[in-house]
């Protein structure tokens, strides 16, 4: 097969490197999901294989290969000189479309805001105010540029663990289904909520076909402008749609998704003397966060997602990737700070330098 293409120990190599990142991935993904690292594995992965196909294709004495190196080059030309301007639009129609169907909340706009900041960065750049600085200061301003790639990448990881932790199919043989509350209306069911629900219904009725039901575990407790706990509203839903009200179990003192998984895993140990199966329901966009926080909670589940309308996706995906900032808050802030040291080293470089000598 080699035959066909030039620099063969190169492609060996670097075939080698994709073959190892996707065990390494498969063997961390199987091991633990529910970590970002899961999405940065499998990108490591990605990076490689694309790699590889295009060092074939620009190697390869054939047409066909020589072809498709060709349109994935304009591909890539495409996306790094014109998707930058096509996400901007994107985030003001967005935004536009929200405006006109939800609330005008800040966590509403959150699209609008995103997009002011990347034609404010492109003004900016434009400008090249680094020419009015002094080269000291562009040397450590330099750490700016340098935590905005580290968080782009890290975005880019966040939204590949997002998208593979939906590829959860858990199978009909479990013991528990805990549905995690959100916001009621008073003592109704939004739709939001509603959907999580009808996925923990689904699967229960899917489940009772084949062999013994499920219980069903609705968490979260009231909030200040709700007449009844999450929990109840819930269970109230699920009972009208016809779930026997002995299959489900209240957790009514919940107030945050830490607390939806403890008091959740607490109820579920002080049934169960043995192992036990259970799966978690809420919305899509929630998925990969509230696994984090089951991996927090010490409970063995694994989640399902139900669908969301798409114009609220990428709000939501930027209030939850903020969301697992402020988790992991204490890494972040060292990680910053140290790309400020290395600036401020960077910038002080010329000084010690005529210091020394």
């Amino acid at each position: 097969m080699l035959t066909y293409f030039q620099g063969k120990y190169e492609i060996v190599i670097l075939v080698s490197l994709s073959i190892i990142s996707l065990a390494i991935f498969l063997i961390s993904y199987f091991y633990e999901r529910r970590r970002l690292a899961t999405g940065f594995l499998f990108n490591l992965f990605l990076f490689f294989t694309v790699i590889t196909l295009g060092f074939m294709s620009v190697t390869a004495n054939n047409l066909f290969l020589e072809f498709f190196g060709l349109i994935f080059y304009l591909i890539i030309f495409g996306v790094l000189a014109f998707g930058l301007y096509v996400l901007i639009i994107g985030l003001f129609i967005n935004a536009k479309i929200v405006m006109r169907r939800e609330q005008k909340s800040m966590s509403n706009l959150l699209t609008l805001f995103l997009g002011i900041a990347l034609i404010a960065y492109i003004i900016i750049d434009l400008i090249n105010i680094d020419r009015f600085l002094p080269q000291d200061v562009n040397a450590f301003l330099s750490g700016i540029y340098i935590i905005g790639g580290y968080y782009i990448f890290d975005v880019f990881n966040f939204l590949m663990s997002s998208f593979i932790y939906q590829l959860n199919r858990p199978k009909l043989n479990q013991d528990f289904i805990i549905v995690l509350g959100s916001g009621l209306i008073g003592d109704r069911v939004p739709p939001l909520l509603a959907s999580r629900i009808d996925k923990a219904i689904e699967f229960y009725n899917k489940q009772s076909k084949v062999t013994n039901p499920p219980k069903i575990i609705f968490s979260g407790g009231q909030g200040p402008d709700e007449k009844v706990s999450e929990a109840l509203a819930m269970q109230s839903y699920a009972i009208n749609k016809g779930v026997p009200i002995k299959n489900t179990i209240l957790e009514d003192k919940s107030v945050s998704t830490l607390e939806n998984m403890k008091f959740s895993k607490n109820i579920i140990d002080n049934l169960m003397t043995k192992s036990y199966r259970s799966i978690f329901v809420t919305n899509n966009y929630h998925l990969f966060r509230a696994g984090i926080y089951a991996r927090l909670a010490g409970i063995k589940s694994q989640g399902v997602g139900s669908k969301t309308a798409l114009y609220f996706l990428p709000n939501a995906m930027i209030r939850e990737y903020i969301a697992i900032v402020v988790m992991h808050k204490k890494r972040y802030a060292i990680i910053i700070i140290l790309i400020l040291i290395f600036s401020f080293i960077l910038a002080m470089l010329p000084y010690l330098s005529s210091l020394m000598f």
